[in-house]
């Protein structure tokens, strides 16, 4: 059968007699006011001061989100409580500038202005400063980001280019997660919740150091259920994963150090035949295990007149171990400076350098694919510079550029340029030109097939370069009513050197990657904001798409041509509702429309999801989502055969701050 709102093997159960648990024990608590402080709802917040909210990277620095010349949406900490969402890809769907499409319990693919396929690899996502793309493939595994969301403080999500300043693989959007500081996250927090579908619980503690420093410590665990296909048989992707990690901060004479980090261990099942991705096999085998850990430092320095120096270094280490297929361990240096200068005349000018080290080992398949060289080392440079310019009080031109360097294609120039006039003190219109790319991966260069070759049937892609992408864009945002702030933006791309599936020289097996693939994108943006009343918010984004990729001459297009480069939406459309019905009771709303893909087809679709609230205490939450209220089941991606479908959910959720 297909999971329904009623069903589940116990751990529903299991998880609402913990929550009651928690409950119990927090009643039998001091009522005393909790060390952590609720987070402001975000219905008490005017539109004035969500518009002032700070964000960082669209120029690396700090800048009211209002005055911020770039598509770019802000999903705060308290989004994301009122959405009742349990992981970060539920949290990313809040965004209307980003495609949120998945392809089973664990797996997810995501994207900003199309190309959204198993392999996303046009994306770059941050976690506090921290790139998680694997360069196995140019794209995030989703299921290692298991981060607390109760420690999220905001997610600013740019749809457009970030080459210059973030550099290759930035080309159609960045994602940069940013946590809370370790101040915020004073006392204790326990939240626990189960479902028909999942269940969870997570734990926080966080204490002082010294006279200048604070910590927190935390542990999670994650259980989710199998989906299932069309017809009601179970697909094997159950999966489980535990979490734990801690944050300091430390702040004296304007300096601020950071030091943080996470490690994990998950193990979940494989989708049957058909659903072949980087992730997963041709056949159901032994269970996919996931491990890893990271630690990053930071350091904030000032210096006088507006200046300041940052220096961040990070260690990165996964594991993935997928039977059948590959077992890939990736050790991950990065090192990254930054200085920014005092205002000089008209001129705001940051520049910086960046070194990341990379170093894979594959143990590769006896008979299905391989990576060859199994062993490689990798190494990543880069020295960016940009210098924002006031032509006059109210109009800025902003200059940049980047020079980075890859093992694969030698020297990368990614340029950009940016002017925002200040039409009022409550209107922004903006315009953009960028150059990007998309460096190649192993899987570009180093995927064959099949392992026990030669002979081989694909030998990889010698001679893959790099995909470019020239983007061109017209926003503007603005705030024509006190109760109302919108945001529109109009994009053009002309990519070229796609990735497409050729013949060798002369026509002949092996086929290999190469590049024989150009096009245009273009679409527009839109969302806006309405304070219905003092209690109550609607918001509501909508986005087209149109994509015109042409193979060119001589080109096979063996790989499915331009249906391989995503299967992406004419539209996607949302609306919310976030309401406060009295001090104690909270109702939000969601709902999202997703249209036609194309090749393969998946239907259009309508999801409504609904949370209820109730704080009988600032320092007590309990909560009932309901997701995809009225639809028995919808798929999102895949063929029709061997896709999941996610039908009604409940999840019911217990949090207590001590």
């Amino acid at each position: 059968m297909k999971r329904g709102v009623i069903g589940g093997d116990g751990r529903a159960t299991r998880c609402l007699r913990t929550g009651v648990a928690v409950l119990l024990a927090a009643s039998a608590a001091s009522g005393a006011p909790a060390a952590e402080t609720a987070p402001q709802n975000l219905a008490d917040l005017s539109l004035e001061e969500l518009g002032n909210i700070e964000v960082t990277s669209v120029s690396k620095r700090a800048e009211r989100l209002s005055d911020a010349p770039a598509s770019v949406f802000v999903i705060t900490g308290e989004d994301i409580r009122r959405s009742g969402v349990t992981s970060l890809p539920e949290a990313l769907r809040l965004a209307p500038n980003l495609l949120v499409e998945q392809a089973n319990a664990s797996g997810y693919s995501i994207s900003a202005r199309g190309f959204n396929n198993s392999a996303g690899n046009k994306l770059l996502v941050l976690i506090d400063g921290r790139s998680v793309y694997s360069p196995l493939f140019s794209g995030v595994f989703w299921d290692v980001q298991n981060i607390m969301l109760e420690d999220i403080e905001r997610i600013e999500v740019i749809s457009g280019p970030g080459g210059t300043l973030w550099g290759t693989n930035a080309v159609n959007g960045v994602i940069n997660v940013t946590t809370r500081s370790a101040k915020d996250t004073q006392g204790a927090l326990v939240a626990a919740g189960g479902g028909n579908s999942e269940s969870g619980g997570a734990a926080r503690y966080g204490g002082t150091i010294g006279a200048d420093g604070h910590y927190r410590v935390y542990g999670k665990y994650t259980d989710i259920d199998a989906t299932s296909l069309g017809n009601g048989s179970a697909v094997d992707d159950a999966w489980h994963k535990t979490q734990a990690g801690f944050r300091a901060d430390w702040t004296r004479a304007g300096d601020q150090v950071t030091v943080q980090g996470d490690a994990y261990s998950g193990e979940k099942g494989q989708p049957a035949p058909g659903t072949l991705s980087i992730s997963t096999v041709i056949r159901p085998l032994n269970p996919v295990s996931i491990s890893g850990l990271n630690l990053l430092t930071r350091w904030n320095h000032p210096l006088d007149g507006g200046a300041g120096l940052s220096l961040q270094a990070y260690y990165d280490h996964t594991e993935r171990d997928v039977p059948g297929t590959f077992d890939d361990t990736l050790h991950i240096i990065d090192l990254q400076f930054q200085h920014s200068l005092a205002p000089i005349a008209a001129h705001s000018l940051v520049w910086g350098a960046e070194y990341r080290y990379g170093r894979d080992r594959v143990v590769n398949s006896p008979d299905f694919v391989a990576f060859l060289p199994a062993d490689a080392d990798q190494v990543w440079a880069s020295l960016f510079a940009q210098d924002e310019i006031a032509l006059r009080e109210n109009l800025r031109l902003t200059l940049g550029a980047r020079m980075e360097r890859n093992d694969y294609t030698g020297y990368e120039f990614l340029p950009s340029a940016r002017l925002a006039w200040k039409v009022a003190a409550d209107h922004l219109l903006w315009t953009a030109a960028s150059r990007t790319v998309r460096a190649p991966s192993r899987i570009d260069r180093d995927f064959y097939f099949p392992a026990n070759g030669p002979p081989f049937l694909i030998n990889g892609g010698p001679n893959f370069q790099s995909e470019v992408a020239n983007v061109y864009e017209l926003g503007c945002r603005g705030q024509p009513w006190a109760r109302l702030t919108y945001s529109v933006t109009a994009f053009y791309t002309e990519y070229d050197h796609l990735r497409t599936l050729e013949f060798s020289p002369g026509g002949t097996f092996p086929l290999e990657f190469a590049n024989e693939m150009d096009g245009t994108t273009s679409g527009v943006e839109m969302w806006a904001n309405y304070q219905a009343s003092a209690g109550w918010r609607v918001s509501g984004g909508f986005t087209t798409l149109h994509k015109e990729l042409r193979l060119k001459p001589g080109s096979s297009g063996l790989n499915g041509g331009v249906s391989a480069e995503g299967n992406d939406p004419d539209y996607t459309w949302n609306l919310r509702s976030t309401h406060n019905l009295s001090e104690q009771w909270e109702l939000d709303a969601i709902l999202r429309g997703v249209a036609e893909l194309p090749n393969p087809v998946v239907p259009a679709y309508v999801a409504v999801d609904m949370r209820l609230g109730w704080k009988p205490r600032r320092d007590l939450e309990l909560s009932l989502t309901g997701r995809n209220l009225f639809d028995d089941a919808h798929a999102e991606l895949g063929n029709p055969l061997t896709r999941s479908e996610f039908g009604r959910t409940v999840f019911f959720k217990v949090l207590v701050r001590i």
